[in-house]
């Protein structure tokens, strides 16, 4: 399985640019991380980081056919670009959205998304590690267990080891 983890305007700046909100991690760092989570996890990861809103675009056309899922950290551009949104609809993969910060706790501006409506998932406010968390939940969703998340159904908590299975109560 390919998962493509592509990131927007600006990230290339992560670990420098305002760490006290970012972070310290680098891109490079995230993506070490997760080369090493899909190894694991027994997923095959792509990357790549777009400045420009047409470069993202033709990235997200470039999955068509070989990616199962997508990882997309738009930046800014999650706020503002209908053509991201129209992209990641019409390549017809999911996607998860993915941000360092918590943009619900950030100006007022960065609180509306325009790609969280046609998003498998919103994951904010974890850090470099959010990339990480996004990567298992998708891998999940997409129907291959995730190393770590052996719960007895969606949205369970993983069994622990020696721990005996519950049965659902109904009454």
């Amino acid at each position: 399985m390919r998962i493509a983890v592509l990131n927007g305007p600006n990230l290339n700046l992560l670990g420098t640019r305002e760490p006290t909100l970012y972070g310290s991690a680098t891109l490079a760092d995230v993506e070490r991380r997760m080369r090493a989570l899909a190894r694991e996890l027994r997923v095959e990861l792509s990357f790549s980081q777009h400045n420009g809103e047409g470069g993202l675009i033709d990235a997200i056309h470039a999955l068509r056919g070989r990616a199962a899922g997508v990882i997309i950290n738009a930046g800014a551009y999650s706020h503002s670009s209908l053509a991201i949104r129209d992209a990641l609809v019409g390549v017809d993969l999911p996607f998860v959205e993915m941000h360092v910060t918590n943009v619900y706790a950030r100006e007022p501006e960065r609180r509306h998304s325009m790609l969280a409506p046609a998003a498998r998932a919103v994951l904010c406010g974890f850090g470099a590690a959010g990339y990480e968390l996004a990567l298992r939940g998708l891998v999940e969703s997409l129907g291959a267990p995730a190393a770590g998340m052996s719960g007895d159904g969606p949205g369970e908590p993983p069994a622990r080891p020696g721990a005996r299975a519950r049965r659902p109560r109904h009454g």
